[in-house]
């Protein structure tokens, strides 16, 4: 199921594309209205998810991109073990790995992740995100649809 690796690839090209755009178009942390309940704001995410230790003083720069890496490695093991019938398991996997390889690119060339899809509700924002965590999401979603979905093997059955 190597064949899904084209979708990684699409997910770090338009996570690269938008954030190098972004960063010529916006100021830092000055929102641009696009919809209601829906900004571009500029922001830089030193930490990971919800900017989890961002203040930690730089190793976790390392640790983010070790461990993205890492993961990365595990995934790509994992699609080329998954028989021909498991699509959305590929589909899952190779979005999860586009996104991973997305923002550790930023953590190694710029030792930040450059957010800045800002969703908000009257006066509450969801912490700002980008094109490599939405695919992130997507991907551990039909991560666990393709779970739910999957038979079990006549091996896990028991008779009674």
């Amino acid at each position: 199921m190597l064949r899904w690796l084209w979708l990684s690839l699409l997910v770090v090209v338009l996570d690269q594309f938008s954030k190098q755009l972004i960063e010529v178009w916006l100021v830092p942390y000055q929102p641009l209205a696009l919809l209601p309940s829906l900004n571009f704001t500029l922001v830089y995410n030193t930490g990971a998810a919800f900017s989890f230790l961002a203040g930690a003083g730089g190793w976790q720069r390392w640790f983010f991109l070790v461990l993205a890496l890492t993961i990365s490695v595990v995934l790509v093991i994992w699609l080329r073990r998954l028989r021909p019938g498991e699509t959305l398991t590929a589909v899952a996997l190779a979005l999860i790995l586009g996104g991973a390889l997305g923002n550790a690119i930023d953590r190694a060339l710029y030792g930040h992740v450059v957010d800045f899809i800002d969703v908000y509700f009257r006066g509450w924002h969801w912490p700002a995100f980008n094109i490599a965590d939405s695919a992130i999401c997507v991907g551990a979603g039909l991560l666990m649809l393709s779970s739910l979905r999957e038979p079990q093997s006549s091996n896990s059955r028991q008779t009674g």
